[in-house]
């Protein structure tokens, strides 16, 4: 489903709060990452942004996508090499993501519980992670239910 523009008003103030712009190029990118059901990659990014009157090169999606990244506004779904807004970019967090393999929807959720684990994991071993991102691949309720 996609989301709420409530996160490009959020995504701004963010910004705002970090001394750091959103730009008309990033802030297309967020808003096309927030109108999609689905993960984007980054040529479909850059086939969304044409606009006909102009050619654009795959480095300024990039470019927009690293900012977002970097601030927390949007996630990497590894597995897919495709990207999501965050639903909830306030706070940084590890993501974890439920990914359907009929449909392709991806709902983020925020669960301190695997967060912890993960992180106890990690500390046992002597692994010093740098990111924390878990896919778990299956199948959504509505697709389950429409399957049988």
């Amino acid at each position: 489903m996609p989301m709420s523009t409530d996160v490009l008003t959020r995504a701004e103030s963010i910004c705002q709060q970090r001394g750091v712009r959103l730009t008309t190029q990033r802030r297309r990118v967020l808003a096309i990452l927030c109108a999609s059901n689905r993960p984007l990659g980054a040529y479909e990014i850059l086939e969304a942004m044409r606009d006909g009157a102009r050619t654009l090169a795959p480095p300024t999606v990039y470019r927009a996508l690293d900012f977002l990244l970097e601030h927390g506004l949007v996630h990497k779904i590894e597995s897919m090499h495709a990207f999501v807004g965050c639903n909830h970019p306030e706070h940084p967090h590890s993501s974890q993501f439920l990914i359907c393999h009929d449909c392709g929807v991806v709902t983020e959720i925020d669960d301190a519980a695997v967060t912890q684990s993960l992180g106890s994991a990690a500390d046992v071993s002597g692994f010093r992670a740098q990111r924390r991102v878990v896919e778990v691949i299956g199948t959504c309720a509505q697709c389950a239910e429409k399957n049988g």
